[in-house]
């Protein structure tokens, strides 16, 4: 890895703020992090498609130590879920299911990151530390994974930057089978509500960044290519990854 430093805040102009949630925020804090998020109330834990067959276990998540020092900023985003207030609830999906992005090829946007290497977007460092992301210009970018053959893919789970609270704009994550992404191409996530990324307008809330992730369901899907878009966040223009892990299987 190599050593940098937190990137510098730059000023931006941001959709108007409409939600307030420093209160919301200081109810799920612990020591030194912040809850998981959901849009609902707690249930039962989240389970792989009855299709996928065989034992369902929980998926084989290690989390990385949580970041967050003292209190949140106050946050004013719009179409903001509310935080959980507790850990969440496993993801079930059939025996043997791994990830399996770690070390897989990276391919970006933006092929010279202003911060680190696209090979950490994969490379298992999910700290979050200085020198454990990679940070990539302003506007809308992507970073793209190749399993390298088809998989079923139960879910992606991922962290932009979670050493402060921060809200991604414009996340969008799809599932193809061809690295052009014009082949069954699949979105599993889309928060971006007005189509500024061209996209399509999605229905998906913001969330604040935690050292728990982003969990996407990919409910089984057949697909080798995995990508993920964002827009700048609530801090700066620039957009940020610390980890993707695409969990699934060989597909058959």
């Amino acid at each position: 890895m190599q050593g940098h430093t937190e990137p510098t805040p730059v000023p931006t102009s941001r959709r108007v703020a409409a939600v307030g949630i420093a209160a919301v925020l200081s109810l799920c804090l612990l020591p030194g992090t912040l809850h998981a998020q959901a849009a609902a109330p707690a249930q039962a834990p989240a389970k792989a498609p009855a299709a996928a067959g065989g034992k369902l276990v929980p998926l084989p998540i290690q989390l990385p130590k949580p970041m967050f020092e003292g209190t949140p900023q106050n946050l004013t985003v719009p179409n903001l879920q509310k935080p959980l207030g507790r850990p969440r609830d496993p993801f079930l999906a059939p025996a043997g299911v791994t990830n399996v992005a770690k070390g897989k090829k990276v391919t970006s946007t933006d092929m010279e990151p202003v911060i680190g290497e696209l090979e950490q977007v994969t490379d298992g460092d999910k700290k979050g530390a200085e020198g454990s992301f990679v940070e990539l210009g302003p506007g809308v970018q992507s970073v793209t994974i190749d399993l390298g053959a088809p998989h079923e893919v139960f879910a992606v789970l991922f962290w932009h930057f979670h050493k402060t609270a921060r809200v991604y704009f414009d996340v969008v994550v799809q599932l193809a089978d061809d690295a052009d992404f014009k082949t069954n191409v699949r979105t599993i996530f889309n928060n971006d509500h007005d189509n500024t990324a061209g996209l399509g307008a999605g229905k998906d809330m913001n969330f604040v960044e935690t050292a728990e992730g982003k969990l996407v369901d990919a409910k089984g899907a057949r697909a080798r290519f995995v990508r993920l878009h964002s827009r700048g966040n609530n801090a700066n223009e620039l957009n940020h990854y610390v980890e993707v892990e695409v969990f699934g299987r060989p597909a058959k």
